[in-house]
């Protein structure tokens, strides 16, 4: 029987200056349409310098896909606010010629075992449109477990109606309540 958890064999590799062209490939209504919608030329060179400066405590990275090489997409994560905690937010974007392979899944596996070597990051945290049925796929496929449905801002002054996921990256210490406070009594049915 076939390992139903193999994908496509990717690798992330950090943000570089030369991934810009990425940023505005990624930038179309398609690809956009459950975030608000595309950016303006300045905003995603500010989003740019933000992936290069490293702000937010997180990382970025570029999707390669193996063996060709060929870039395909964008994930990582950051710090974030939710329910009033910080939590750190995982996003990714795979491109429209390489959508429906599993890219995404694994890009966003490859993102768990990135935080998990940090051994800094309780938990994190994905937050897909309630409508992103591919988005919602990829977060049960990586192992996140539904907390429930949220409101969320992006960009800001759009709210989102989101499912909230959450996955262990790196085992809560003896005796620790495995949720945050923010996600006590929440869990989804």
């Amino acid at each position: 029987m076939a390992d139903e958890t193999a994908g496509p064999d990717v690798r992330i590799e950090p943000w570089t200056a030369a991934d810009l062209p990425l940023l505005h490939e990624a930038n179309t209504p398609a690809m956009t349409r459950h975030l608000g919608g595309p950016e303006t030329d300045e905003q995603i060179a500010r989003r740019h310098r933000r992936y290069l400066d490293g702000e937010g405590a997180g990382q970025m990275f570029r999707v390669v896909l193996l063996p060709g090489g060929a870039v395909v997409g964008t994930t990582g994560f950051w710090e974030a606010t939710w329910r009033g905690e910080p939590v750190h937010e995982v996003g990714w974007g795979v491109l429209p010629a390489y959508q429906g392979r599993g890219i995404a899944t694994a890009a966003v596996r490859a993102v768990i075992a990135a935080a998990r070597a940090e051994g800094r990051h309780h938990a994190l945290h994905a937050f897909p449109a309630v409508a992103n049925a591919a988005s919602n796929a990829v977060c049960r496929k990586a192992g996140f477990a539904l907390v429930g449905e949220c409101e969320v801002e992006y960009p800001k002054g759009h709210l989102i109606r989101a499912h909230a996921w959450r996955v262990e990256p790196v085992p809560a210490p003896p005796g620790a309540d495995p949720l945050s406070a923010a996600d006590r009594g929440r869990r989804a049915p």
